[in-house]
């Protein structure tokens, strides 16, 4: 059987440029046990992590496939007026069938900011917005 020749990995600028291996946002949110019911209970995401001060949960950190995500109460110091959400949308990719991710979420008591739909570039998505208003879309990539 042919070998496929190796194809030659571009030269790395100098200085190296940043190389992440993994994001995991942190979201500072009004009520967490609302937050974490939401994530946990209706989207599916499991508590990987707690965090506790004199026996408060004070934030958890989730996880969703090798999703990460971090949820920590707002202790208010900037306000109880501020805007949660605004201008910040997370992407979430996912192999399983969009239509019945859907459905299930809604079944859980989710509500969603738009139904499934193909994008104009492939992909199927849905979005909604969590409790505090961040928004979410989770796309099932198609095939290219």
């Amino acid at each position: 059987m042919p070998t496929q020749p190796k194809t030659k990995r571009p030269k790395r600028k100098k200085p190296e440029t940043f190389r992440a291996r993994e994001l995991t946002p942190s979201l500072t949110v009004n009520d967490l046990k609302q937050s974490l019911a939401f994530y946990e209970g209706v989207l599916g995401f499991t508590v990987e992590d707690r965090w506790e001060t004199d026996g408060t949960l004070r934030g958890v950190e989730l996880k969703a496939g090798t999703a990460r995500l971090m949820l920590n109460q707002d202790d208010w110091a900037r306000g109880r007026e501020r805007l949660k959400g605004e201008g910040f949308r997370l992407w979430f990719s996912t192999a399983q069938d969009i239509d019945h991710l859907a459905a299930e979420i809604l079944a859980r008591g989710g509500r969603l900011d738009h139904e499934p739909r193909t994008m104009p570039w492939g992909d199927r998505t849905f979005a909604l917005s969590d409790p505090d208003g961040y928004h979410l879309t989770i796309a099932q990539q198609q095939k290219r």
